[in-house]
């Protein structure tokens, strides 16, 4: 591998990553770029692990979603233990998957018939942050040799860096939301009933426990009360 232009190519990623507007924005672009960058990569997903269950992220390229439904369903995988750290490494590599796998005798005779002839995936960890697998698929056995340990690691490391930016971007801007909304809700309760701000707060939070709703429902439900229409 070239590594001075992969480098560049990683440096390039980065600002295309901190440019999406979104966290799925981001995920989407990280598969797409997954392909694009990874010589011999006809395919590439983010699969996480929720409950127990495989839950597909980000999609580019054909059979990496029926991959991921296969090996949830079959409970057995390298993307599904690689997103459930079975075996505590982060990155795993298999040349040919045409051939018999032990460790997953069910999901490799699936992978035959979906044409995979190779698979490679990494952990998108940074922070603390567990953001689940990037799986990448050839056609071709063969098609990622021992570069890919390095090439991955470094795709996975600017990628996990632009998800959890995403995400704190994402949740600052769904924190103000929240903050505007229960803002507006106590303004409507101060004027109609002459509360103070504590009063009009005490009255959502008390209504959130009786219904077992969020706070920011709570004050969207009291805005779309509003006779004024203000809300």
């Amino acid at each position: 591998m070239e590594w001075q232009r992969y480098a560049e190519q990683m440096a390039t990623l980065a600002r295309d990553l901190v440019a999406q507007d979104s966290v799925q924005a981001t995920l989407d672009e990280i598969a797409a770029s997954a392909v694009k960058l990874v010589e011999g990569c006809d395919a590439a997903g983010i699969l996480t692990v929720s409950k127990g269950k495989a839950v597909t992220l980000a999609v580019c390229g054909d059979m990496v979603e029926e991959s991921d439904r296969l090996q949830g369903e079959l409970g057995e995988g390298p993307c599904f233990d690689a997103a459930r750290r079975v075996d505590g490494e982060r990155l795993f590599r298999i040349a040919d998957m045409t051939g018999p796998q032990p460790a997953w005798p069910k999901f490799s005779r699936a992978a035959r018939d979906l044409g995979i002839g190779s698979m490679t995936g990494v952990l998108l960890y940074a922070d603390g942050q567990d953001f689940g697998a990037l799986n990448l698929y050839s056609r071709r056995p063969g098609a990622f040799g021992r570069d890919i340990e390095t090439a991955g690691w470094l795709l996975a490391s600017h990628a996990a860096v632009a998800l959890a930016t995403a995400r704190t971007v994402d949740q600052l801007e769904h924190a103000l939301e929240t903050r505007h909304a229960i803002g507006e809700a106590m303004g409507i309760l101060m004027e109609r009933h002459r509360l103070s701000e504590d009063e009009a707060f005490g009255v959502l939070r008390r209504l959130s426990q009786e219904h077992n709703l969020k706070l920011r429902d709570v004050a969207r439900r009291v805005q779309e009360a509003d006779p004024s229409g203000q809300g």
